[in-house]
């Protein structure tokens, strides 16, 4: 379970989260908004990267507020950035044995590479470097995260940069991972396919919650606010953001 307790933060006197409390447990939570409205940002509050200017963050009875990235990592929690971070020096064999804790068998690697479309004896001995597209980069990210098995995982808009085939396979992996890993899953998405797969909805605009409930409940209400008033909240199709 995590629970935030009135978390907000500051940059030079602009709150971009604004008094968010919420408890997660093992759901799927897909999060929307409009863009700026403090989603990501969140995210990276949950995470470790960032800190909050007030507020706690527990963690399965924890206080985790102060806990750096890596003793979140080491505590469960797991985060794929909205673009993708290379690794000089480094092949996705080496990502791949970080993330599992062991050395990567090519059986294993390529149950989770195909997760994402990718074939592992094409990308294993592959460098992390320029010479793969934003969109290999995007999946053999969330590869890892699926290898880490971690017991809340964070999806920063995974969609971004990805092709229409991959993008249909990647809500599979979403149900497949709750399914399997029973445990948190919270994901940034405009698309409406992703949050037609969502145990909840999480809709943040200005920093704040404007409304946090069942799927059900929520979607109907953002699919007629954006009929009403064209946006880019809530996309029916693959898209830029």
């Amino acid at each position: 379970m995590l629970t935030l307790q009135s978390i907000s933060y500051d940059v030079e006197d602009k709150e971009i989260v604004r008094d968010v409390s919420l408890e997660l447990g093992d759901e799927f939570v897909a999060v929307t908004g409009p863009n700026g409205g403090g989603k990501s940002t969140l995210a990276k509050l949950i995470a470790g990267i960032l800190k909050p200017t007030s507020g706690r963050i527990i963690w399965n009875g924890t206080d985790i507020t102060e806990a750096s990235i890596t003793d979140r990592a080491n505590m469960g929690i797991s985060y794929a950035f909205q673009q993708p971070v290379q690794f000089k020096g480094l092949r996705v064999r080496d990502l791949m044995t970080l993330a599992a804790g062991k050395d990567a068998k090519f059986t294993d690697a390529c149950d989770v590479l195909s997760e994402v479309g990718l074939c592992a004896r094409d990308y294993m001995d592959r460098d992390l470097d320029g010479s793969l597209s934003g969109g290999e980069l995007k999946r053999i990210e969330i590869a890892m995260v699926l290898a880490r098995k971690t017991k809340f995982s964070i999806f920063d808009e995974p969609e971004a940069g990805i092709d229409l085939w991959s993008f249909q396979n990647l809500t599979r992996v979403f149900e497949k991972m709750e399914e399997q890993l029973h445990g948190g899953i919270l994901v940034i998405s405009h698309q409406e396919r992703i949050l037609n797969i969502a145990d909840k909805i999480l809709y943040l605009k200005d920093g704040h919650v404007e409304r946090f409930g069942r799927r059900q409940e929520v979607l109907p209400l953002l699919i007629g606010s954006a009929e009403q008033t064209p946006c880019p909240v809530i996309q029916k199709k693959m898209g830029g953001d």
